[in-house]
């Protein structure tokens, strides 16, 4: 019997000792806190990634050039050993520039020679080339407008003379922002002083003007 009471001790014993382990694990958890899973708002769930808005293009606005804003333009060009000074203006305001009225445009030109020895030179023909710009593009523009000298050699223009024109520049699509005048200047240049013979020698120019809008 007494064995039997010694072995029914033993099992006791262990049985204390689990007991007695047990309440230490669980008395440790609960001073670890509460578990995260245990947490308000604790989520499995991936979150939600954030849209990062993609900026709007800003638009791009041209200014309309306008030459003649201050009231006149003077251009400097070449023509062979000819150096020309053209003077543009026009005799209507700019805030009467618009595509339904008909539109002066007046010029000067004169000239010098960079080697001169008494040669003489001309200006046989003059030829100004209308293009339209409008918002979308180019638009339809009047036909050209042209001067040619009935003269055999053409319009005397060696400093101190020079030759002047006006252009009337007739209405436009009422669409129009802008026009750009394409000058093309033709010369006749004695070879020597009392040559009869001539080069010819050609200066180009553009001149843009705007056009105003209506209120």
């Amino acid at each position: 019997m007494a064995r039997k009471q010694g072995a029914r001790g033993r099992r006791t014993a262990v049985l204390s000792t689990a007991t007695v382990l047990a309440t230490a694990l669980v008395a440790g958890l609960s001073g670890c806190g509460t578990a995260p899973w245990d947490q308000p708002g604790f989520s499995t769930a991936s979150p939600t990634p954030t849209k990062t808005a993609t900026p709007t293009p800003t638009a791009t606005i041209t200014p309309i050039v306008n030459e003649l804003a201050s009231g006149s333009a003077q251009h400097q060009l070449k023509a062979g050993d000819i150096s020309l000074t053209v003077d543009y203006y026009s005799t209507l305001s700019m805030d009467e520039w618009t595509a339904g009225a008909n539109k002066p445009i007046t010029f000067t030109l004169k000239g010098s020679l960079g080697t001169d020895d008494g040669q003489s030179f001309y200006l046989s023909r003059v030829t100004v080339t209308p293009a339209v710009s409008g918002l979308t593009g180019q638009l339809p523009a009047p036909a050209a407008i042209s001067d040619q000298s009935s003269l055999p050699q053409g319009y005397y223009i060696k400093a101190p003379y020079s030759y002047t024109q006006t252009f009337i520049l007739p209405a436009l699509d009422p669409a129009a922002t802008s026009i750009t005048l394409a000058f093309t200047y033709e010369i006749l240049q004695q070879t020597a002083p009392t040559s009869n013979d001539y080069a010819k020698q050609t200066a180009v120019d553009q001149l843009t003007i705007a056009i105003a809008q209506p209120e």
